[in-house]
């Protein structure tokens, strides 16, 4: 599906895409962490932006906070979105088993038609160590699985999916603004491209 005709992105974005959550993963674990869950809803072709779940608890927290992450590309009307997460962390997280590769960058392309995973696999390269006891790692890319049209998505990102294209109902005059406004009092972090700043 990425790289498919007319009003989808094209392969550059995906690329982009691709190499902006490689340098956030490179720069998260150095400091400690990998990203939290991440969507990047699109209309027609063009990224709407970047939004992050918010602070989760462990368990049902956890899988409503990420499947929330939906209600970004629903307010914007998205034709498409991209979703990231790590293996580990959301599985942790949602108290869920582990699905496919870890530690593994995962990246979902969707559309209402359906959806492809593409997995980016690391080996964790400790750089240094730290007094404290704690290390400073960063990702070994490996090579990873060919792209999985329709691949098993972790349960929460699968809910994001799926609620991502089901348009919202909101009586406002400016339902993407509302709906930006009230992420960001949750926690989400917001980050627009000028286009749709609104």
């Amino acid at each position: 599906m990425t790289g498919t005709e007319g009003k989808f992105m094209d392969g550059r974005i995906w690329d982009a895409l691709v190499d902006s959550m490689k340098s956030a993963y490179t720069a998260g674990l150095e400091q400690g962490a990998v990203p939290r869950p991440v969507i990047m809803p699109l209309v027609r072709g063009e990224l709407v932006g970047l939004t992050w779940v918010r602070p989760i608890k462990t368990g049902e927290d956890a899988l409503t906070g990420i499947a929330q992450l939906s209600n970004i590309a629903a307010a914007a009307g998205a034709d498409e979105v991209v979703l990231a997460w790590e293996t580990h962390d959301v599985a942790t997280a949602c108290e869920l088993p582990l699905v496919g590769p870890a530690p593994c960058l995962n990246m979902v392309h969707a559309t209402r038609e359906g959806h492809v995973l593409h997995q980016f696999p690391y080996d964790e390269e400790v750089l240094a160590r730290s007094p404290e006891g704690g290390s400073f790692v960063a990702p070994d890319w490996q090579p990873g699985p060919a792209p999985q049209p329709g691949g098993e998505l972790a349960l929460p990102i699968q809910a994001a999916v799926n609620y991502s294209f089901i348009p919202m109902d909101m009586d406002h005059p400016n339902p993407f603004g509302v709906t930006v406004v009230l992420m960001e009092e949750d926690g989400y972090k917001v980050r627009l491209t000028e286009t749709f700043a609104y």
